[in-house]
């Protein structure tokens, strides 16, 4: 049985092709966030958060051969959690590594290390900032929006943990869009224009996520990018295909 931690759109889509090539799945995700998982006797689907330890307890108490790590390309601690469970359990992970987008034809982002340095970036290049980077680092944003007298508006999932999130954060409602993509261009464009946004502040998630629409967006409006980049990858078992991972998952057979 294949261990999948998934929630990335494409969850599904490796869900399906493992299946296909006649391996049971297990199916792990966060939340339940649609994700056109597959269904059939030989998928299986569990939800809720899991740690180190969690995921340790899971790998002993499964029949998991090995694990493929599809969280999201900045979901850190998932990463490293998933990595060193299945070291201790004695099997395989693989990172499933989504492509970066190619920056060459865009010009004058800024590049951020950390979100406290994508933070101060945006704070210091205009007034109303569109933050879309998810809910879980929204603190130094909403600090540095404070200190430097900045609009601050973060477009989240329209899920109640990502909203109780901004609300402990200190986002008031208004400065909250709740919305689930996919964005196009047009959509992007939009809400720069109804908010009067003259930075946008974005992560790499890829085609993917959205990134060349929000960019393409952004350019088109006049808006600054301040782009957070990736993490690096602990994970030396790294797949960028689905046959790339089909040939890994052969290799330990």
């Amino acid at each position: 049985m294949i261990l999948l931690l998934g929630g990335t759109s494409e969850t599904g889509m490796i869900a399906d092709a493992l299946l296909r090539n006649g391996h049971r799945v297990l199916v792990s995700t966060a939340t339940e966030t649609p994700l056109n998982i597959p269904t059939g006797p030989c998928i299986s689907h569990r939800t809720g958060r899991l740690d180190e330890e969690g995921l340790f307890h899971l790998l002993q108490e499964t029949a998991v051969t090995s694990v493929v790590d599809a969280t999201h390309p900045y979901a850190e601690q998932a990463h490293r959690a998933a990595y060193t469970a299945a070291a201790r359990a004695g099997i395989r992970c693989f990172r499933w590594v989504r492509p970066a987008t190619d920056l060459t034809s865009y010009s004058g982002i800024l590049h951020a290390s950390s979100h406290q340095e994508a933070a101060r970036l945006a704070a210091a290049a205009g007034d109303t900032i569109l933050l879309t980077v998810g809910s879980k680092n929204l603190a130094p944003y909403v600090s540095e929006a404070a200190r430097r007298g900045r609009r601050l508006i973060a477009r989240v999932l329209p899920e109640p943990p990502s909203l109780e999130v901004c609300h402990l954060a200190g986002l008031p409602e208004e400065s909250v869009v709740a919305a689930r993509g996919p964005f196009s261009v047009e959509d992007n464009r939009a809400i720069l224009r109804r908010l009067g946004a003259d930075v946008l502040v974005t992560k790499d998630g890829g085609e993917a996520g959205g990134l060349p629409a929000k960019l393409i967006a952004a350019k088109q409006e006049g808006c600054q990018v301040v782009l957070v980049t990736r993490p690096l990858e602990i994970n030396s078992n790294q797949v960028r295909t689905v046959e790339e991972l089909l040939q890994a998952l052969q290799s330990c057979q």
